[in-house]
């Protein structure tokens, strides 16, 4: 299942980085992250708890981007 995220993000190079951190988070098949619209669209697992797996994918981000948000 996918699910559109609203995201504050500073530059593209960050973008990259927090969508590399989201993919490698268990519970998500895929992620894009797309800096111009300042949107994150994360693909869950058949079976993730998207609640917890969006609570990782938060603190992997803010792991390699401290000032990022994401907009649950």
């Amino acid at each position: 299942m996918k699910k559109t995220y609203s995201i504050d993000v500073d530059c593209a190079a960050c973008a990259n980085k927090m969508e590399a951190a989201a993919r490698k988070t268990a519970g998500v098949k895929g992620c894009t992250v797309d800096f111009m619209m300042q949107r994150m669209i994360v693909d869950f697992e058949d079976d993730a708890d998207r609640s917890s797996v969006m609570s990782d994918v938060r603190k992997a981000c803010k792991r390699v981007e401290r000032d990022c948000e994401i907009f649950i």
